[in-house]
């Protein structure tokens, strides 16, 4: 092993006598040192937007949701709450009331997913962290925070009290409606801040459950779901025990964040996987050059295989010497890719180099799993590659050598 690892390091280094094959080696190295990086630079920056997207669902989205398993609405009483908040794991809790409601401003209008939080809320899910100008709107008072593409929607600003938006919903009941101007239920409020967090601001308004319950003409003890924040060494799968015994399991479903966005992360864990395989197929390509450089290697150095076999090296020896060759090439070549890789992604996190929008910079995530996944995937199609090339060599190559 020692002896085709040495003269495996010594090729490695050494320049061919032939110019048109130096010139071919490099080109497959950098190759190599390219895609390697270009492989980093794409999961870091996948990596970046996939949290960037779970990062704008987790506004809004609570460690745990009780939802109702029939129907829209469920009861919970004021027991209820205590026990929920005597629950051990169970940090805060908000009750919810959630519904479709028709915005009109000014003859413009919208249909909204309207929201109705408790004074809770902000305790489970820190939305009015997103609030790019105005306020939270306060408790009773008939306000709303509504989404920044609603408020562009509407031509509304914030704080208007001599022109409220009009906020309607459908009555409750059963039959045929002969009046069309009765199907609705109708009130006024102020928008009281603009809310700028990603698809959410599209089409969300929250504000207080008194008043969104009244509209709806909804029980003060009904509402459409509990958001439910978790105590940081709290175990998920017994505090969903815990509440489906309390609110019953027949009555309720419990959902956690990923439940909540299945969709999107399958969504996303599709994309992931499709990206390692565009990827694989890049770098195949990018390794076919690879294995041609080697043979071009290989019929250079003929001469050179000649001698050690004449110095009593077997065919083993000479194949395994540059197989050895190939494989530090890929190595060395892998590990200056990575640096590079890095290198960028860190200029990118720390200098916006590009940017998605005017202000949103493209996210970069490092994720030490990802880095090692390209390495393992360059060192394993390119040690094949090399042990590709050295299989060109054979006895009755040896033996035609002159």
């Amino acid at each position: 092993m020692r002896f085709p690892l040495y003269i495996a390091k010594r090729y490695l280094f050494s320049k061919s006598s032939t110019s048109a094959v130096n010139i071919i080696t490099a080109i497959s190295v950098f190759l190599i040192v390219i895609v390697t990086a270009v492989l980093v630079v794409v999961v870091s920056g996948f990596a970046g937007i996939k949290e960037f997207n779970l990062s704008i669902t987790s506004v809004i989205d609570p460690d745990l949701k009780v939802v109702p398993a029939q129907g829209k609405t469920f009861t919970i009483t004021s027991d209820d709450e205590k026990d929920l908040s005597n629950t051990e794991g169970v940090a805060q809790f908000s009750k919810v009331i959630e519904e479709r409601a028709y915005l009109e401003f000014r003859g413009k209008r919208h249909l909204a997913i309207m929201k109705g939080v408790d004074e809770h809320y902000l305790d489970v899910n820190p939305i009015d962290t997103t609030i790019a100008y105005g306020l939270w709107p306060e408790v009773g008072e008939p306000e709303f925070a509504i989404g920044a593409g609603v408020a562009r929607n509407l031509s509304i600003g914030i704080g208007d009290y001599r022109n409220l938006m009009s906020i309607m919903v459908p009555k409750p009941g059963a039959g045929q409606i002969t009046d069309p101007t009765q199907a609705f239920k109708k009130s006024s409020a102020v928008a009281s801040g603009i809310i700028d967090a990603g698809e959410i601001s599209t089409d969300h308004i929250f504000g207080n459950i008194d008043f969104v319950g009244q509209l709806l003409g909804y029980d003060v003890d009904t509402v459409t779901s509990i958001d439910l924040k978790l105590a940081p060494d709290a175990d998920e799968n017994e505090v969903r025990d815990k509440i489906g015994k309390l609110l019953g399991t027949d009555k309720v479903i419990i959902k956690n964040r990923i439940e909540l966005n299945d969709a999107l992360h399958k969504m996303l864990n599709t994309e992931n996987l499709m990206l390692y395989f565009v990827s694989t197929l890049i770098l195949i390509i990018a390794l076919f050059s690879f294995v041609g450089s080697m043979i071009m290697i290989i019929i250079d150095k003929k001469r050179n295989i000649k001698t050690l076999s004449d110095l009593g090296a077997s065919l083993k020896e000479i194949r395994k010497t540059f197989f050895l060759q190939g494989a530090l090439i890929i190595i060395l070549g892998g590990f200056i890719g990575i640096i590079l890789g890095l290198l960028v992604a860190f200029l990118q996190e720390q200098f916006a180099l590009k940017m998605i929008t005017p202000t949103l910079p493209w996210p970069m995530i490092v994720e030490p799993l990802n880095i090692l996944i390209v390495y393992v995937l360059i060192l394993v199609l390119g040690i094949i590659a090399a042990r590709l090339a050295a299989s060109k060599i054979n006895k009755r190559m040896i033996e035609n050598i002159e």
